[in-house]
């Protein structure tokens, strides 16, 4: 069910404050529009929101609301006004009390006390034809009674001491600004989507390529791309030195414990083994590369060098007890066994549930 005014999204508490804390938006993907004038951004935001809309992949697209704050203006008549010896602040300070009210005295309850408001109810604050007929009191009384028509239907001219509002201001109810939101001094509207089905690095690289060949933007105006895209962008950033650095040390600690290269690359060629077996269970799960995945083969490779090292201990020692080459290595692949697959298994439970929709 859709209500009008509404705009609905899916998404997680956590994961919505996350969203809000890295780059102020609360959808997997925001594409901020920045310029001058919201006339030139909403036409460009409201393009860009449609275009992916069209994009597989995206769900609960939306633009900032902006727009469509019912507003009631007053504009006084100056000229209308004056004929009747009134100002626009006379005008003003009336409508002022009819609709935001005015204190008018005080009431106290024990060491309490509050403010006694005077203004109209709220079916006539509510009803723009009885604010026109809202009484202005004309600023000189001691002068003789001015002749006006209430309506424009009277025969005869009746002498009153005041003005109905419609007789010296146009009353009209319209839509202004909901909201106009700023970063860096700069306007903006904000079109944010969330990603479902597909790994939202090829999502950004697919609406940037598309936004760029099929929006124009208007002159002054500008994109930035953020969301948990940023938050992939600085992870990717990071995982690009610290996977190299992390198989370096591991590979200097292999050798720093065996004291020769042999077995240490004999234990550390279980890395890429072992990932090659998380890149087929990502496959066969039909579940994209992401950061999460990428720290599960961080976890993996420990898992792996640990299982390794055991095995090679234990063949080195059934060696050294005198067992043959063979005989060392089938021995210490059954005794081992458990131990190995215990390990394995805790780290395989453990992302378990990050492999379940």
């Amino acid at each position: 069910m859709e209500l009008p005014g509404n705009a609905y999204e899916m998404t997680q508490p956590i994961e919505m404050r996350f969203n809000e804390l890295i780059a102020g938006v609360r959808a997997d993907l925001a594409v901020k529009v920045f310029g001058d004038e919201f006339d030139d951004l909403l036409p460009a935001a409201e393009r860009i929101a449609q275009l992916l809309r069209t994009i597989d992949g995206a769900a609960d697209t939306s633009v900032e609301q902006v727009e469509g704050a019912p507003v009631l203006t007053i504009d006084v008549d100056r000229r209308a006004a004056a004929r009747y010896g009134l100002s626009v602040a006379d005008v003003h300070e009336v409508t002022a009390i009819g609709v935001g009210g005015r204190a008018a005295g005080q009431l106290f309850q024990g060491d309490r006390r509050f403010d006694v408001v005077v203004r109209l109810s709220e079916a006539l604050r509510a009803d723009p034809t009885a604010l026109q007929n809202l009484p202005i009191p004309l600023s000189h009384e001691d002068e003789p009674p001015v002749r006006v028509a209430l309506r424009s239907d009277d025969l005869q001219r009746v002498p009153v001491r005041w003005l109905p509002l419609s007789a010296v201001a146009k009353i009209s109810i319209g839509e202004e600004p909901n909201q106009i939101s700023r970063e860096n001094g700069k306007r903006r509207i904000v079109v944010q989507t969330n990603v479902r089905g597909r790994d939202i690095g090829s999502f950004v690289e697919e609406a940037q390529a598309r936004v760029a060949a099929e929006v124009t933007l208007p002159p002054g105006s500008w994109l930035a791309w953020g969301g948990q895209f940023e938050n992939l962008v600085q992870a990717q950033r990071r995982l690009a030195v610290v996977v190299p650095v992390c198989f370096l040390v591991i590979l200097l600690l292999l050798y720093g414990t065996f004291g020769a290269i042999k077995p240490a690359a004999i234990v550390f060629s279980g890395v890429p083994l072992a990932l090659s077996g998380g890149i087929v269970a990502l496959w066969l799960r039909d579940m994209p590369y992401s950061i999460s995945a990428a720290v599960g083969f961080i976890a993996l490779s420990g898992v792996a060098v640990l299982n390794g090292l055991v095995m090679i201990t234990f063949i080195d020692e059934l060696r050294r007890a005198g067992a043959t080459t063979n005989d060392a290595i089938v021995g210490g692949a059954v005794t081992r066994l458990r131990p190995v697959l215990m390990t394995a298994l805790v780290a395989s439970l453990g992302f378990l549930p990050m492999m379940l929709p």
